[in-house]
This record gives C-alpha cells, structure tokens and sequence, in this order.
C-alpha cells in the first residue's frame, strides 16, 4: 500500500485488484479503520464481486463513495476500476 495515489488527488491507495472476496473489503476496512474522517482513500479493484461489494459495503459502514471508475476504457466492465472514498 502507497500513502498517495498515482495521481496524488487522495490521502491514501491500496490495490485489492489480487485479492477476492471477502478479502477486498476485509482490507479496505483495515485502511479505512486507520484513517482519520475527512480523508480520502483510492482502492483499485477488479471484478463483478468486488465491484460490486466494496462500494456498498462502505456506504453501509457510513463513509462516502466519491466515485468508482474504470481505469481504462478498453476493458470488460469488470475490469480494473478506482474507488474514491471519504472516511466520515
């Protein structure tokens, strides 16, 4: 794990794109866990779960989803996306 993202823009990064669920969350909840509200982590990810379960599962955790994007549009939509999310 990076403290900064490629593009600099968040507090925090961490790539899951090798992990499977239930793994993808249980890792972003460890980084989130030592974040302090208002800050930002970028999480790349791939895959229908994950893509599906991190982002719902942070919002269940009451933090805030900034944006989920696919990193290159030539991929599959299930390929590699960035999630932005706020600690609160």
């Amino acid at each position: 794990m990076n403290n900064k993202t490629a593009t600099g823009d968040a507090d925090f990064f961490l790539d899951i794109t090798d992990e499977v669920c239930p793994l993808t969350f249980v890792k972003t909840k460890l980084q989130i866990e030592r974040m302090l509200p208002g800050q930002t982590l970028e999480v790349r990810l791939r895959g229908r779960e994950p893509l599906g379960n991190v982002p719902r599962s942070v919002e269940e955790h009451g933090h805030t989803v900034l944006a989920l994007t696919l990193e290159d549009p030539a991929q599959p939509p299930d390929g590699v996306h960035r999630l932005k999310l706020r600690k609160t």
